[in-house]
């Protein structure tokens, strides 16, 4: 009878641990999968517009999407580098990334030139064209996980589910990193 009790009882344990252990298993991956939606429910704080004629070497006119004309002092960092990706051209498209204002003044944290951002690029692994309307195209056709979606949020590169800054943005490369690394890229010519 002991017996039975001891075999029962201990049973009985090994079934709450495992539904436990399941139970914890199943929060776990709702946790991880809550994080990856991070960038879905972030706030947008990127104001898009085209560069404007009263651009300067210091200084950024952007007549934005809603029609109004702002202008940023392009802030620099302790080194004197001002954080302008792509360039600035009267015309191109741009992200702007606000920083605080300085004695009145706005400031512009980060500059994103979306028309250099826009075309076809390719690496050892992937070969994709970034098109308006925040559409990406691979060129490869057995590439896992393709990149199909691209946006600017908050600064960031987001491309599907994949979020990057972008450290160079040139006329002929483009350098992207995030937790996995740097990824680099070459401009395809038409």
């Amino acid at each position: 009878m002991k017996r039975f009790s001891i075999i029962a009882l201990a049973c009985i344990m090994a079934a709450f641990l495992i539904t436990g252990c399941h139970d914890k298993a199943k929060q776990t991956n709702v946790a991880q999968a809550d994080s990856t939606d991070v960038t879905d429910t972030a706030t947008d704080s990127t104001v898009y517009g085209v560069c404007g004629e009263g651009t300067a070497m210091h200084t950024l006119e952007l007549i934005t999407d809603a029609g109004d004309s702002l202008e940023y002092m392009i802030a620099e960092d302790e080194d004197g580098v001002q954080d302008v990706k792509g360039g600035l051209l009267v015309g191109d498209r741009l992200a702007v990334i606000e920083g605080p204002m300085v004695d009145g003044d706005r400031m512009a944290k980060k500059v994103i030139n979306l028309t250099t951002l826009l075309g076809k690029w390719t690496s050892i692994d992937k070969n994709f064209e970034i098109m308006e309307g925040g559409v990406v195209k691979s060129n490869i056709k057995v590439e896992n996980n393709p990149w199909t979606s691209w946006k600017i949020l908050n600064g960031q590169l987001v491309m599907n589910r994949d979020t990057f800054d972008i450290n160079v943005l040139g006329s002929d490369s483009l350098f992207l990193e995030n937790k996995n690394g740097i990824f680099a890229y070459k401009r395809v010519k038409n």
